[in-house]
């Protein structure tokens, strides 16, 4: 299926983008990754990767020309797919974006750039995510009064889909910060302000006004946490430097075991980028320590865990404010179980099979699958055969999927995220082992992109670590169903009419009513079954 891509807002200010250079041309195969094109921004010219896989069907905004942030870029699906009405929509789409970026310039940005004094910029709470309409604030890295240079992470902030970092797109001194640690703002709130040492900004904090509110300029400087309070892996060097990479960069880094304090960098403010670590000679320098990460610096201070003193007999509670992670958590979870009727069915699975198999395929070197990647595997062949559970439902009608995209449920400290396998039915075993190990790692180091949890047809929650032998979960919505795994259990089980030892699973499956009728799910199950109790049918 198509994907429009549009112009990307890649600075706090940016209102337009220029295509400097289109690095992919029409036709042309793209890999999630891959640079798309550069683009120049009211700061920088930056390089664009693609967060989806297909190929490059159209081009939007040839280079050299300009264009507003949410413009039709590009459009990324199937060769030779018919992207016509998406282009006739996006017509309109663009009309409406540029209509409404002129009526914003001309009644704000106009204005407030006209009253700013020299070298002062304001910097708003930024759309880090499609469906972002409010972020929060997690954690400032830097507290007013600090110097500021571009590249510099100003914030940690929390999104409907993760916690990110913001970098600083100016140079200069903290003058004031508008939204403190755990507090909540629209999309283009002040954030915070940034200019010349001593600059006199009274005026424009509390005459600051956007989202239809006007912004109190505070007279006690925010409470703020160091980097060295901060348990989030941050990748420094050893002498205190933060390394700038692009995500890409890191990944493959990661994979070859290369340490990017060694890497020179050639992009932007020395960013490593991509060719940068695909080029590295480890020959080429002298060894040097390894990177830290913030997580190991605070282990070196030893500084003891707070503790709360509670006197013997009292009664006492604390009040812990909700993470925006959480707001979003309950709010779509307790929309899913009053919106869609659930049901669940549950069955039990012989796994002796599975061990086995699982124990000679862990053999082959540099290969390490897991009874969750099994049941994954499992799930994407189930699904291509009952293509109704692989469902949405809308109002008007049932949306039947034909490709596979597998959500896996990953707990981190706040709550929970679903990073999503794309094609999982074209993935071997050790393959979906891989990405299952690198999303989860990336989501408990708060490191995933949005893109990498849109978009899953099908959800997989495992408690078996736990423990947990059986349980019910909530359909992630827009999927039609979720399968709960439970731990896998020694026990007598009865074979060929006698009592032997054997390990059993229980595998329970939340359906939709709507769209998944209850024979349907107890055949899909039966197919699970089937495949999970013969892991041989698996790799055929």
């Amino acid at each position: 299926m198509a994907t429009i891509i549009t112009m990307p807002r890649l600075s706090d200010t940016m209102t337009e983008g220029t295509v400097a250079t289109w690095l992919k041309n029409v036709g042309d195969k793209i890999v999630e990754g891959d640079i798309l094109a550069e683009i120049e921004t009211d700061k920088a010219t930056m390089e664009f990767e693609s967060f989806n896989e297909g190929t490059l069907l159209h081009i939007g905004i040839p280079a050299g020309e300009t264009a507003p942030v949410d413009s039709l870029l590009a459009i990324i699906g199937n060769e030779g797919e018919d992207i016509s009405a998406l282009l006739s929509g996006a017509a309109t789409i663009a009309e409406a974006v540029k209509e409404e970026t002129v009526i914003e310039d001309k009644n704000e940005t106009s204005t407030l750039s006209a009253s700013l004094p020299n070298g002062v910029v304001v910097v708003t709470m930024p759309r880090l995510s499609d469906t972002m309409t409010e972020g929060t604030v997690a954690t400032w890295l830097k507290k007013v009064g600090d110097k500021v240079s571009e590249g510099d992470i100003l914030a940690e902030i929390e999104t409907d889909k993760a916690t990110m970092e913001f970098e600083s797109f100016n140079e200069g001194t903290l003058l004031y910060i508008g939204i403190e640690e755990g507090n909540a703002a629209p999309i283009d709130s002040l954030l915070a302000i940034i200019g010349p040492e001593g600059t006199d900004i009274s005026g424009i904090a509390g005459n600051f006004k956007i989202g239809g509110s006007t912004v109190a300029p505070k007279t006690e400087e925010s409470k703020t946490t160091s980097v060295e309070n901060t348990v989030e892996a941050v990748t420094i060097s050893t002498d205190g430097k933060r390394i700038l990479a692009s995500p890409l960069a890191k990944k493959i880094a990661s994979d070859k075991g290369v340490n990017l304090s060694q890497v020179k960098g050639s992009g932007e403010n020395g960013r490593i980028i991509k060719s940068d670590i695909e080029n590295f000679t480890p020959s080429a320098v002298t060894s040097a320590p390894a990177p830290q990460t913030v997580a190991a610096v605070v282990e070196k201070t030893n500084a003891p865990a707070p503790k709360v003193f509670v006197p013997v007999g009292e009664v006492y509670s604390e009040e812990i404010k909700n993470s925006q992670m959480r707001k979003i958590i309950a709010k779509r979870l307790a929309e899913s179980l009053f919106t869609a009727p659930h049901y669940n069915l549950t069955i039990e699975v012989g796994m002796d099979e599975a061990m086995k198999s699982r124990a000679i395929i862990n053999t082959v070197p540099d290969t390490k699958v897991s009874f969750n990647d099994m049941v994954i595997k499992a799930c994407a062949m189930a699904l291509k055969k009952h293509l109704k559970i692989n469902s949405q439902w809308k109002e008007d009608a049932i949306t039947i999927n034909h490709h596979v995209n597998i959500g896996v449920a990953v707990a981190v400290e706040d709550g929970l995220v679903v990073p999503v396998l794309k094609f999982t039915d074209t993935m071997s075993l050790s393959q979906i082992g891989g990405n299952v190990r690198d999303l989860a790692g990336r989501a408990k180091n708060k490191k995933l992109l949005p893109s990498e949890m849109e978009g899953s047809t099908f959800t997989v929650s495992n408690l078996g670590m736990f423990g947990i032998t059986e349980f019910n979960s909530i359909i992630n919505q827009p999927n039609s169903a979720i399968l709960s795994v439970g731990a896998i259990v020694e026990k007598p089980v009865v074979k060929n009419g006698q009592i032997v030892v054997g390990n059993t699973m229980m595998l329970s499956l939340a359906c939709d009513h709507r769209t998944i009728d209850g024979a349907t799910g107890a055949q899909f199950l039966q197919t699970l079954k089937q495949y999970i109790e013969n892991p041989v049918t698996m790799l055929a």
